[in-house]
């Protein structure tokens, strides 16, 4: 089911959960040392989907940037790869964005290998790549909708 909430209306549970997801991908599952929370969250909308165990197996957020609208943590479990939930996903971000964010330009700092899976729903990529925490990344932008 999916779930979209800002940070104070998060549990203890979907911050543990989300948390969790976030380091299993970004720092163990890609060997990147950083620390995730980077105070953001706060200010972003959650948006999360949990399998029937009811643990957070995608997730991603959302959130203002100067004058932009951005994302990113976008995730999904290694257990759920292979059954279009991170399209799902991308749908979800899509529409929040419409929803909450309406008439602001979106950008993003794309993971170059996953480029393609952002260009599908209109991003299209700008300058060059760059390094950001160990890995190449790519700036993308989609305009206002």
């Amino acid at each position: 089911m999916w779930q979209t909430k800002r940070f104070n209306e998060l549990t203890v549970t979907d911050l543990y959960q989300l948390l969790a997801l976030r380091s299993q991908i970004f720092v163990v599952d890609q060997q990147r040392i950083y620390q995730d929370p980077d105070g953001r969250d706060q200010n972003a909308i959650h948006i999360f989907n949990r399998d029937e165990k009811g643990d957070v197996v995608a997730y991603a957020r959302v959130f203002l940037k100067d004058n932009l609208v951005s994302f990113g943590r976008v995730a999904t479990s290694a257990k759920v790869r292979g059954q279009g939930l991170g399209g799902q996903l991308l749908d979800k971000i899509m529409q929040t964005i419409q929803q909450k964010f309406p008439g602001k330009p979106i950008e993003i700092e794309a993971q170059v290998q996953v480029e393609d899976f952002y260009k599908r729903v209109g991003f299209v990529s700008e300058g060059e790549p760059f390094i950001y925490k160990s890995t190449p990344h790519i700036k993308m932008v989609h305009g206002a909708m």
